[in-house]
């Protein structure tokens, strides 16, 4: 996720220019007569829109509070529950927690995203939604989410934070369920340093998430914000303008950084093809981010050796398994204990997502990967497996 391996002078530039032309309004809302015309953050919102090919896209404050608007928007509850995956980052899990809703966490299958076979076994008359989390850049298997839960009347909220850009069977990633939320902070594929984006094509939800994202504010167009009633319960989670104009320029780059990773990650991959390992199942090759490669290995034991090997030689990994506790509900007791939703008969192990985690290595791919590093990468992961 290299965003912020292009982010530079031009970035730099648009920030100044809010500083050059209106004295520096960052407040992304009002002060209409002295801002002089500049609203990065509606013109980040536009074009994010546009790029995604869907009618609305609400900028919000993070990739966890964009999750938290549309679930909001999507009118999740205290009593309901909202299926979700055992590999997914923290964030999740947390914002259907801070709904007052309970979270149902699945296995994953090879995919590493949400098994549907689980999906669908774990749904119950108080199931409401289900997030598929499209992880490391890979999609879920939406036909088969999508299938379910249109069958069970259930909502369905992409969490597409570590999906921006990435499509399944032609669909952008984001657009295919209800609604879809981002995250645009410094290490995902565009960055605005923090921030997050809902998507969705439904007029209704986007006028909940713009409300609730901005302690309700009803938008109107008669009246100034100061007398505007309040549509819903919401909160601060607004983005500015400066992140709103940094995303702008970031947005203009997203296609580049497609398709140098993308390319990358086809040499990478080539390269190491031949050793007896297996690869994770890519639903959508040409629609995967190309940001990592995923392969396992026989045992986690193989694999805890082999990562310490990567370390001594100088080679980093990808949240399998250095950021595993961030990202595996296996290590999120805490929340469990403090919110009282786990019962001594709600205790699962997720054996399966363990398994498949526990033996997989995660090589990041970057965008600014000269061939020779790509080729040392390699011979240095030829080397290893050789000394397993």
């Amino acid at each position: 996720m290299p965003g912020f391996e292009v982010f530079g002078e031009e970035e730099r530039k648009a920030i100044n220019e809010i500083f050059e032309i209106n004295g520096g309004i960052i407040f992304a809302h009002s002060f209409d007569a002295m801002r002089k015309g500049v609203y990065r953050v509606r013109e980040f919102e536009a074009a994010f829109a546009k790029r995604m090919d869907i009618k609305y896209a609400q900028a919000v404050s993070s990739g966890s509070t964009a999750l938290k608007t549309a679930l909001k928007a999507l009118g999740i509850k205290r009593g309901d529950e909202v299926i979700t995956t055992a590999f997914t980052f923290v964030a999740t899990v947390e914002a259907i927690l801070e709904c007052g809703a309970r979270p149902v966490i699945v296995d994953i299958n090879e995919t590493l995203n949400i098994s549907p076979e689980c999906f669908e076994d774990a749904i119950s008359s108080k199931t409401r939604a289900v997030i598929p989390v499209h992880m490391m850049g890979v999609s879920a298997q939406m036909d088969e989410i999508m299938y379910i839960a249109k069958r069970n009347n259930l909502k369905v909220l992409e969490d597409t934070a570590q999906g921006l850009g990435g499509t399944y069977k032609g669909r952008t990633l984001g657009t295919i369920g209800d609604m879809g939320a981002f995250s645009l902070d410094a290490g995902k594929t565009i960055i605005t340093g923090e921030g997050g984006m809902v998507i969705t094509s439904d007029q209704d939800l986007y006028i909940r998430a713009r409300s609730y994202h901005d302690h309700g504010h009803e938008y109107s167009s008669t009246v100034g914000r100061g007398a505007e009633a309040a549509l819903i319960t919401g909160f601060n989670y607004r983005m500015t303008e400066l992140q709103g104009a940094i995303g702008i320029v970031q947005l203009g780059k997203l296609d580049m950084i497609l398709a140098r990773q993308r390319e990358n990650k086809k040499k990478l991959k080539g390269a190491i093809s031949d050793l007896p390992i297996k690869f994770r199942t890519i639903t959508d090759e040409s629609g995967d981010l190309g940001d990592t490669i995923v392969f396992f290995l026989d045992t986690r034991e193989q694999a805890a050796k082999f990562v310490t090997k990567m370390a001594e030689l100088g080679l980093g990994t990808k949240n399998l398994p250095d950021a595993i506790r961030w990202h595996f509900a296996k290590h999120w007791k805490h929340m469990f204990e403090e919110y009282n939703f786990y019962s001594d008969s709600y205790q699962i192990e997720w054996s399966k997502s363990a398994d498949l985690l526990e033996r997989a290595i995660a090589l990041p791919v970057m965008v600014k990967m000269e061939d020779s590093r790509i080729f040392e990468i390699a011979d240095k992961i030829r080397k290893i497996h050789k000394e397993l």
